[in-house]
């Protein structure tokens, strides 16, 4: 059966939520992807999303030893990545360090205590659906939550899109302005810790930081501002998404490496267009 018979079998519900995730989650990437690349800290998203690690192993751990029961790897992912947030954004602001020395730090340490939690896991646990992700297994309820995000993200976007703006592109300029650059700073990263739990569904662990740049990226070459760049990295991104559901349902490929692999290839060529252009 190929991609577009099977969308509309009644009997496959989960390619149609697969396709409603990739539409949902191309906000998302669209919107934060602009906002965290255009403030050149697009490696915050890979020290979070690898910090989730972290949490997810734990969750397992202490499911697995009857510590806490039930407990889903979702809690635990969403923990860490709030607590890697929040480290961020104390010592970037407070400490007055440099982001990517904290980023990398996080990184290294949330993929360590993963690494380890799911070591010491008793029963056997497999990362790699987390790591490399599997949007054929999205449910119901992670759709409701990834629509609940974008409703959030699009309004905070909306109401507050001079003040993100400004932030993003002169922050000093912004500050003396009247601009709360820090509480920009802040809610920014809060509100990627949560989109990278949910994404990491969409395209696992690994590839979050990639769907958050290659559309973004592909986008700058034709944006004039901001609100262009985020409008048009959606459409990018879902337009990924689509071909590469497509290409890995015909092709038995797995679907998130097949997503940033088509983003990355789109990205390469445009790029190399551009270069020759400018020789």
């Amino acid at each position: 059966m190929n991609f577009f018979a099977a969308l509309v079998d009644p009997s496959m519900p989960f390619v149609r939520n697969a396709l409603i995730a990739g539409l949902l989650s191309s906000l998302l990437f669209g919107v934060l992807g602009s906002v965290v690349t255009v403030k050149r800290i697009a490696g915050l998203a890979g020290s979070i999303s690898h910090a989730v690690l972290g949490g997810i192993g734990l969750a397992l751990f202490l499911d697995a030893n009857k510590i806490i029961p039930g407990m889903p790897p979702i809690v635990g992912a969403l923990i860490f990545a709030l607590l890697a947030a929040a480290l961020i954004g104390l010592v970037s602001l407070k400490a007055k360090q440099r982001e990517d020395t904290v980023i990398n730090a996080i990184w290294a340490i949330g993929m360590s205590l993963g690494i380890l939690f799911i070591a010491k896991t008793p029963s056997y646990a497999d990362p790699m659906s987390y790591l490399f992700g599997n949007i054929l297994l999205v449910t119901s309820t992670d759709i409701y939550l990834l629509a609940i995000l974008d409703i959030i993200v699009v309004i905070l976007a909306w109401r507050y899109y001079p003040q993100i703006e400004a932030s993003a592109f002169d922050e000093e300029f912004a500050r003396t302005r009247g601009v709360k650059t820090d509480w920009v700073f802040l809610v920014t990263l809060g509100v990627t810790a949560v989109s990278v739990v949910l994404l990491q569904t969409f395209v696992g662990i690994v590839m979050v930081i990639a769907m958050l740049t290659l559309p973004t990226g592909v986008a700058s070459y034709f944006s004039k501002n901001l609100r262009g760049m985020m409008l048009l990295s959606s459409i990018f991104s879902f337009i990924f998404s689509f071909i590469g559901l497509a290409l890995s349902w015909q092709l038995d490929l797995p679907s998130g490496g097949t997503i940033v692999l088509v983003a990355g290839i789109v990205f390469i060529a445009i790029s190399s267009v551009r270069i020759r252009r400018k020789a």
